[in-house]
């Protein structure tokens, strides 16, 4: 089984991720990262730590180019393409996540995969940030000691074109229908009962579905518009989307590969903060499990921004970023440390 990691600029938490693999990943499978753009002497080094495949992306040269002489990168353009080559190019079943999600519980990826092929499974969640929320949403049912199927209840599905007037309100179908009362302000959030982007175990023709018509740019509507009118096609499978009982994978909510997914209107270099610790770990001065199961303590952060004193990286802009993020996601209902 292949293990795919997408990764960008964070080779201190892409070795968490890997260290985490090797201690709690049993079973047979082989490690691939799909690289957008780490400078190649933080990649060597991880090249030398592990054996994994690390494969770059088809702008991985001017992205690396682009942080190596301090220019920013656009980070709403994503190597969806080369994701999709990774993925058609992968085992039947597979893991995808991302450099800054590690594993906390032992998983078996053989038993599970058994459990999915016997049981019709497309994706089993390692993990959904602890939004159990929107249970409300899902008829829960007990498929083993270890997994649980999450099916969605009440979820409207049709054909792409249908699907495509609703998730985009396009020619106001959405608006239509909830001036009608048949949709509100939560209906949306049913659609990501089928999809997890960090912590997801797939069957391959699964996610290639989804993804099949997103073309390098960030929009999550269209993954959950095909994750639509996949259920719809699937409907009377009642397995389709289960999860682990016991949640395996956390992710951080005090980092980001990019200041442009989470502005708060600061005077901070998100790209500077992942350059200071980039290069501490790159020293060995900076310990990838520090505070593990749990992400980096803010206290363990504050070292290393505060010994670099750097205008655009000051740890008190920084902390206010942190504390802005993970209020946008405790708002989401997600258990955040």
């Amino acid at each position: 089984m292949d293990i795919i990691i997408k990764s960008f600029n964070r080779p201190y938490y892409l070795d968490r991720c890997l260290k985490s693999i090797l201690q709690n990943v049993k079973g047979n499978y082989k490690i691939k990262i799909i690289d957008d753009g780490t400078p190649q002497k933080y990649l060597d080094k991880i090249a030398n730590s592990y054996d994994v495949e690390i494969i770059p992306t088809i702008n991985y040269t001017q992205k690396s180019k682009n942080i190596e002489e301090g220019k920013e990168n656009n980070g709403f353009v994503i190597p969806t393409e080369s994701w999709r080559k990774a993925v058609e190019n992968s085992s039947d079943y597979f893991l995808i996540t991302e450099d800054d999600v590690w594993f906390t519980e032992i998983v078996n990826v053989d038993e599970l995969i058994n459990q999915m092929i016997s049981n019709d499974i497309h994706l089993i969640k390692l993990g959904i940030l602890g939004i159990y929320s929107d249970d409300k949403f899902a008829e829960i049912k007990t498929l083993s000691s270890e997994i649980e199927s999450t099916y969605p209840l009440k979820t409207f599905t049709s054909n792409q074109f249908i699907m495509d007037l609703f998730m985009f309100n396009k020619f106001k179908f959405f608006t239509f229908l909830y001036k009608l009362g048949l949709v509100d302000n939560q209906t949306k959030r049913k659609y990501w009962i089928l999809n997890s982007i960090l912590m997801g175990l797939y069957k391959k023709d699964y996610w290639l579905y989804m993804w099949k018509d997103s073309v390098n740019l960030l929009d999550e509507k269209i993954q959950l518009r095909n994750a639509g009118v996949w259920f719809g096609k699937h409907k009377f499978n009642k397995n389709i989307v289960s999860r682990t009982k016991q949640e395996k994978m956390k992710t951080t909510f005090k980092s980001s590969a990019s200041g442009h997914y989470h502005d708060y209107d600061l005077h901070l270099s998100i790209d500077k903060v992942n350059h200071i610790l980039n290069e501490a770990w790159l020293k060995n001065d900076f310990d990838a499990m520090q505070n593990y199961p749990k992400d980096f303590s803010d206290d363990y952060i504050k070292i290393f921004l505060e010994q670099e004193n750097h205008p655009d990286a000051q740890y008190e802009e920084w902390f206010i970023w942190a504390e802005q993020f993970r209020k946008q996601y405790r708002n989401l209902g997600a258990q955040v440390d």
